[in-house]
């Protein structure tokens, strides 16, 4: 299944860096960053469109490193990084002291360009991080207008707008010195949302079908209504009949089920 397939990447993916920190390529890591990947199968997990971002020299040297190495091991796979996913432990000098914020890598690339300038235009940030309008908005309000806020804002608000400066935070303490930034999620338009449970239907279908094979298995010959009173008690999630209907049909053309002859309402199960 899916969720076994989930759990043997995770297994896999720590055998992988295990391997990785004792080859050549790993001593070319500086020894002031700390590398971890989670090579994950395509198909059992949920799907996700894949970004451009500008992402920092560092970061790039550092995927270039791993994928020689996983490449020379997997000659003829394929490895698609997906930043959008990734997360970061940043070293923080601050005047009033040193913090190891954890942020998401989008709340990454925005940092680190306080390295080299303060005072960032969002035009700049824009230009120089590659991040789509309005999820670097979010992100910015994170950074600026959460209840962590290691960025200042002006004008001071609530929102981020094309026309803010943003500056980093030199009147910034806290009580913790390792201080998790909590993402800020975009609200999904409507078309976005149809999308998102297309794909999240797409990713249940599989459970819908051996929910179905496994209660006509059982009872070999079912009407339609007590099936489908069957699969809604047996599946947790959200369902519409239609949706149902259509996962028998499916399993009717693959032959796993058939009409009865002598009533259209009625499955049997085949063998």
């Amino acid at each position: 299944s899916k969720l076994e397939g989930m759990f043997k990447d995770i297994d896999l993916s720590q055998d992988v860096m295990a391997s990785f920190r004792t080859s050549p390529q790993a001593a070319k890591v500086s020894p002031s960053l700390e590398l971890s990947v989670h090579v994950l199968t395509q198909g059992y997990w949920p799907t996700y469109p894949p970004v451009e971002l500008k992402l920092p020299g560092e970061i790039l040297e550092l995927q270039e490193i791993f994928s020689t190495y996983y490449m020379s091991k997997h000659n003829g796979r394929r490895l698609q990084w997906h930043p959008c996913l990734g997360h970061c432990t940043l070293k923080a000098n601050f005047p009033l002291g040193k913090k190891e914020i954890s942020v998401s890598l989008l709340q990454t690339i925005v940092l680190l360009l306080f390295n080299d300038g303060d005072g960032l235009s969002y035009a700049h940030v824009l230009q120089a991080t590659g991040i789509e309008d309005r999820e670097l908005k979010v992100t910015l309000q994170s950074l600026a207008c959460g209840k962590v806020r290691v960025l200042r804002k002006e004008p001071k608000g609530r929102e981020v707008d094309g026309s803010d400066r943003f500056f980093l935070d030199a009147s910034f303490k806290h009580p913790l010195f390792r201080i998790k930034i909590n993402s800020i999620q975009t609200r999904e338009s409507e078309a976005e949302n149809e999308q998102t449970s297309e794909r999240v239907f797409q990713d249940r279908q599989y459970q819908i079908d051996a929910a179905i094979v496994r209660v006509m298995k059982a009872r070999k010959t079912l009407s339609h209504s007590l099936l489908m009173s069957e699969l809604f008690q047996q599946l947790k999630f959200p369902l519409k009949p239609p949706d149902l209907k259509k996962r028998i049909e499916s399993l009717i053309d693959r032959e796993y089920l058939e009409r009865d002859p002598k009533s259209a309402s009625t499955y049997i199960y085949l063998a």
